[in-house]
């Protein structure tokens, strides 16, 4: 049994990493870090044995440490784990740059320890989906997550700075980001643009950007908290066609409504969700694939226990990291900011 830390409790912790770590086979919540009374007491109530803990400093002769804090505490506990020799999860994002997350790899390797980073979006159905699906050349890549929240709702990831990490760029553009080159591949250049729109809020909640993928693809991503009226999930576009799917993966929904992973038709998608594939006036419904979250946790119990590697590779998310720290230079400086692939391949190397 691998005996696992979480630091944070919030929204990420709770509905996600929590009820995934409890579902997996092997593991076992040990302890949570938190001060706050009431969510203390909802982990008395989910997880009955489950130990509350002050500090990340409690969790470090566990298993696996799974860092679920506020995005400015992900390399420093990052840090204190993989120094202590303790396996690591890390909520996206990693880290702000991609040289910190270099830095965490490499210190990984030295205390040969795992380090994976929970990209939980790559096993949405939809994008699992997507992947199956002959298009022929892809040429666009459309890809939103939107939402119409045009009342704030406070705390850090709308009122934080720079340093914070808040705001969409990191917070929803890093699932955007990393699908985008999971599916087209590298980037050169990077343009975007990044806005605060609602009253009351200090970081970016409405924002766009458009990349050129190394194949000479294009991906156009959009995060919002102030759409109305929301655009499709998908619009791919190809030589041999399109994939058109509206509507997000429902495995977070049932997560927040308290449901766990296993019970039936856990990550079905509903038929009037489904998407579209083809061209105007010969197209056809493509059932989505169910989601598969739990696949992340299964994966790092199968690199703890069996070698085999993690499920996210931080390599890959390092360079997700190096996107996204041009896109936020890219909207501050309103300007295409070029990528070094050769950088980027000695970085891997």
């Amino acid at each position: 049994m691998i005996n696992v830390g979480l630091a944070g409790y919030g929204p990420a912790g709770e509905f996600f990493h929590a009820p995934l770590i409890a579902a997996t086979p092997g593991l076992r919540l040990d302890a949570v870090v938190t001060g706050d009374p009431e969510r203390a007491g909802r982990i008395a109530r989910d997880h009955p044995g489950t130990r509350v803990v002050p500090s990340a400093e409690d969790l470090l002769g566990l298993d696996l440490v799974v860092i679920a804090s506020p995005n400015r505490t992900h390399v420093p506990l990052a840090t204190l784990a993989l120094s202590a020799g303790v396996p690591v999860v890390v909520d996206k994002p990693l880290a702000a740059t991609a040289a910190e997350a270099l830095g965490l790899v490499r210190l990984a390797r030295e205390r040969d320890v795992m380090l994976t980073v929970f990209q939980n979006r790559r096993w949405d159905g939809d994008f699992r989906t997507l992947r199956t699906l002959d298009l022929g050349e892809v040429h666009r890549f459309e890809s939103r997550f939107e939402r119409w929240r045009p009342v704030p709702k406070g705390g850090w990831r709308e009122n934080g700075g720079p340093d914070e990490l808040g705001g969409l760029l990191y917070d929803l553009g890093s699932h955007l980001v990393d699908q985008a080159l999971q599916y087209l591949g590298p980037v050169t250049d990077v343009y975007a643009e990044a806005d605060v729109r609602r009253i009351g809020v200090g970081s970016d909640d409405d924002a766009f950007i458009a990349l050129t993928h190394a194949n000479g693809a294009r991906s156009h991503l959009w995060m919002s908290a102030v759409t109305g009226q929301l655009g499709p999930r998908f619009r791919v576009l190809g030589s041999r066609g399109a994939y058109v799917k509206w509507g997000l993966d429902p495995q977070e929904d049932r997560l927040r409504a308290g449901e766990r992973p296993g019970g039936p038709g856990w990550g079905a998608e509903p038929p009037g969700r489904w998407g579209v594939l083809g061209v105007d006036g010969d197209s056809r419904t493509v059932e989505t694939e169910p989601g598969a979250y739990p696949e992340f946790y299964a994966g790092v119990a199968a690199a703890l226990t069996g070698g085999a590697p993690p499920p996210v590779d931080p390599l890959g998310v390092a360079a997700a990291l190096a996107v996204l720290h041009a896109a936020r230079t890219s909207a501050a400086e309103r300007r295409v900011v070029p990528l070094a692939l050769d950088a980027e391949a000695s970085d891997r190397a």
